[in-house]
């Protein structure tokens, strides 16, 4: 027969893997310095810019 298993311990085994798998990622995302957020903001701005420049605009052909 097999050995007695108590859920409760993997439950919350799994529980506490998810919360390290999440609070790596929250490390990831705001474990940023403000000259580093800054530079990526800046980044992003100029990169939709550069997008928007490139653009086609579709006009009326007629």
């Amino acid at each position: 027969m097999g050995d007695v298993v108590n859920l409760k311990r993997f439950k919350k085994r799994g529980e506490r893997e998810q919360a390290a798998k999440q609070a790596e990622a929250n490390r990831a995302l705001f474990g940023r310095t403000k000259s580093e957020r800054a530079r990526d903001e800046f980044l992003g701005e100029r990169n939709a810019r550069q997008l928007d420049q490139h653009r086609i605009e579709s006009g009326d052909a007629s």
